[in-house]
């Protein structure tokens, strides 16, 4: 009981063997949170300074109440963009940030509760019903919208607020002409130097953004600063996260709770998505549950000390592992050291200028596009392109909650409407007495008064239209009374499944036959038992494999017919 409220008492006991591995992770962690911190808080239309409140709480609560030995919670793009794109339809920043600041704490404070809500309900699970594509094509939409808002830091050209993506890059190429092309030099710059550093310099590619800030910065120096319109983000205050309780009310719960649910839902999905992805190399256990919790908490806490909701990095965690974290007392040591950095070199951040941000921002943005697993869907499944698009478009043209939920709900339609069609295969048999799907060989043979059949796929109401439909065509031929269901590949029966079979199995033993089950697994009869349809429909009527079964059904058949049977493809004919 003490370890799931603290678990972080099952690792703390090796630090003493690890800290110095754990340091050196930590200190890497800190250099290349730094530029993410600025950008993302950027991204979320909060001051830079904010970023760093939210890399100095949420990582620690998440790394000590999680599960992961390696995961890094802290600022992330998806977050970010999901934030602004909530807050800013309710408040503009531009015109009270103050009020905006406050309403995003208090959308981190309900994030964080209801997250840990799910996780002390057990509802790990949750994440695996959300499809791939779903994150894909919600990722890739973020990347355009944050992409094309970084446009007029990269061309200097101002573009009215609220702007929606399709109208800044109408006003762009309308106002190209306006370029500020010492603002353009220094964002086209810092792409490159972040490009080059990333691919040719291999020790310093995990620092690429970090150099492309500090060289670009001093590129924007060197073409006249402020005096060309080269504008500066301006001072970090030198100060650790202030203490302060989320002014929440129920109109703003009112007004926040959809975008709550929709935000806690893509945090836990990226930070447990990201936490497999490295346990598969490092061999720990994840427990999704703990993993809830520690979000949860992470982003309740960070609310009260002026930082905004954060999830997973999968480029910080991977760097963590890579860099030798063995305990997430790593993220401990990227903590103290961020809070040094930000307490003596603040001032530094006013030679930060925006067309560097605009730029790295822009590289950002690129990343999300991921067209490794965009072309993999494409080639693989129309089904699944389809949810991409959906989630995609509806991103970039309809609310952040919409678009997440339609391609969930295109997603589950889609898997329902497979599994309401399962694989009904008629089986015979050669001479070898080896059962085998009829349509694979000409010459295979039937019984002509025992049909068998394998059922592929669950018995449950989504399904109960095309079963019912096949055993009908079946019944209204009229010369088959016994029927055999093969029913290994059925995984389980529902209620109206269990209903459906008991009434069809009245209706074929009334006709002098019956229908038998072989294979169905004990858990698959946990309905037919509980509901008392295995009862009626006779106990005798299954059978643990179709040989047993077989043997059993032939004494009931028509041994005048078998007389003058051609077929004889039993044993015991």
């Amino acid at each position: 009981m003490l370890l799931k409220i603290f678990p972080f008492l099952q690792w703390l006991p090796l630090v003493k063997k690890t800290w110095k591995q754990d340091l050196v992770a930590g200190l890497t962690g800190t250099v290349i949170l730094i530029p993410q911190a600025i950008a993302f808080a950027i991204i979320a239309g909060l001051p830079p300074v904010y970023g760093f409140y939210t890399a100095l709480v949420a990582p620690v609560i998440a790394a000590f109440f999680g599960s992961s030995y390696h995961l890094v919670t802290g600022p992330a793009t998806a977050i970010a963009i999901v934030i602004y794109a909530s807050i800013s339809k309710i408040i503009d920043p531009a015109n009270d940030l103050q009020a905006y600041i406050s309403l995003t704490l208090v959308f981190t404070l309900m994030t964080g509760i209801i997250q840990l809500a799910m996780g002390i309900a057990k509802m790990g699970k949750l994440v695996n019903f959300v499809s791939h594509s779903v994150i894909i094509g919600f990722t890739a939409g973020a990347g355009f919208l944050i992409g094309f808002k970084q446009l007029k830091h990269v061309f200097g050209v101002e573009v009215p607020s609220g702007s929606t993506f399709f109208e800044i890059g109408k006003h762009i190429i309308s106002h190209l002409n306006e370029t500020n092309w010492y603002v353009f030099i220094v964002a086209v710059s810092t792409i490159l130097i972040a490009v080059l550093v990333k691919k040719y310099i291999k020790p310093l590619a995990n620092f690429y953004m970090l150099i492309a800030m500090i060289l670009g910065s001093i590129i924007a120096l060197i073409l006249g600063g402020a005096q060309n319109g080269i504008q500066s983000i301006g001072n970090i205050s030198a100060s650790l996260p202030p203490f302060g309780v989320p002014k929440i009310s129920l109109e703003k719960i009112q007004l926040l709770s959809s975008s709550a649910f929709t935000l806690a839902l893509l945090g836990l999905i990226e930070a447990v998505a990201i936490s497999r992805s490295v346990a598969i190399s490092s061999h720990q256990k994840i427990d999704n549950n703990q993993e809830f919790k520690g979000q949860g908490l992470s982003n309740i806490v960070t609310s009260f000390f002026s930082g905004f909701a954060g999830s997973g990095s999968f480029s910080r965690t991977a760097v963590n592992f890579q860099t030798g974290a063995k305990t997430p007392f790593a993220i401990f040591f990227t903590t103290v050291f961020l809070g040094i950095l930000l307490l003596l070199f603040s001032s530094f951040t006013s030679f930060l200028v925006q067309p560097v941000l605009g730029g790295i921002i822009l590289l950002v943005s690129y990343n999300l596009v991921d067209l490794k697993h965009i072309k993999k869907i494409v080639k693989s499944s129309g089904r699944e392109l389809i949810v991409f698009g959906v989630t995609f478009l509806g991103t970039l043209f309809f609310d952040i909650e919409v678009a997440i939920f339609s391609g969930i709900l295109f997603s589950l339609f889609f898997y329902l409407e497979k599994t309401a069609k399962p694989n009904i295969a008629v089986l015979g048999t050669l001479k070898s007495h080896k059962f085998i799907n009829i349509i694979r060989d000409d010459s295979i043979k039937e019984c002509p008064q025992l049909k068998i059949i394998r059922i592929d796929g669950s018995i449950y109401f989504g399904a109960i239209e095309v079963i019912s439909d096949y055993f009908r065509k079946l019944y209204n031929q009229g010369d088959i009374k016994h029927v055999l269901i093969v029913a290994n590949g059925v995984n389980f029966i529902d209620l109206s499944g269990a209903e459906w079979i008991s009434k069809e199995v009245e209706k074929w033993q009334k006709r002098g036959g019956g229908i038998y089950f072989s294979g169905l697994k004990i858990v698959s009869q946990t309905t037919l038992m509980k509901g008392g349809f295995r009862e009626n429909i006779g106990g005798e009527n299954f059978f643990k494999d179709k040989n047993t079964a077989i043997h059993t059904i032939y004494q009931k058949l028509d041994k005048n017919i078998c007389a003058n049977c051609t077929a004889r493809i039993f044993i015991e004919c």
